[in-house]
Parts: C-alpha cells; sequence; structure tokens
C-alpha cells in the first residue's frame, strides 16, 4: 500500500516507497533501460485501468533489485547461485558477472 506523506525521507533512498528516479539511478547501467520499458509499460496501464496497483508492484520489485545491486558482493552471490541452480554447473570465481546474469537467465 502506498501513500503520500509530506515529510521529507532521510536515510537510506532505497527504502519502502523509493522514487522511481532513485530505483533507477542506483541499477547497473545495463539494467535502466530494462526499469525504463517496465516502468513506461505500468504507467501506460495504469493510465488505462486507473488503478495503480502494478506500478507499485513494478517499482517494488525493480527497487528490491536496486537494492540488492547496490551491495556488489551479494548481487554477485545471488547471481552466482541463481546460475548455479539454473545450470547445475558451479560458476567460475573469476567469471564476469555479465556472463554469469546471462548463463542464470538474469
Amino acid at each position: 500500500m502506498w501513500a503520500y506523506d509530506e515529510t521529507p525521507r532521510s536515510g537510506h533512498p532505497l527504502l519502502p516507497g523509493a522514487s522511481p528516479a532513485a530505483i533507477r539511478a542506483a541499477l547497473l547501467p545495463q539494467d535502466r533501460e530494462l526499469f525504463d520499458a517496465a516502468y513506461e509499460e505500468a504507467l501506460l496501464q495504469a493510465r488505462e485501468s486507473l488503478d495503480l496497483t502494478e506500478l507499485f508492484r513494478r517499482l517494488e520489485r525493480w527497487r528490491r533489485v536496486a537494492l540488492l545491486q547496490s551491495n556488489p558482493a551479494d548481487y554477485r552471490r545471488v547471481v552466482r547461485r541463481a546460475a548455479e541452480a539454473a545450470t547445475g554447473q558451479p560458476v567460475p570465481e573469476d567469471e564476469p558477472v555479465e556472463v554469469t546474469r546471462a548463463r542464470a537467465g538474469l
């Protein structure tokens, strides 16, 4: 659930309710186009349906991705686990994260 609060936010910029701009800024550069497309699609759906639910769901999903990506070591670990689960093969320690993401289908 979302509500507008005029109180200035303090703390981490990716707390629940983070702005789309804060979410986009925290994403890896290669994910920003995907975010833009998902955000635009959700805005169009919201405009047509007059329902913001899906827009907020997508923003929350991307906020979580951005939060995970904000810690490179944790992000790499999660991507490695996903790739290993998807392929059943260990991921070499020195493999670039982009290669591992492709292997995991992320």
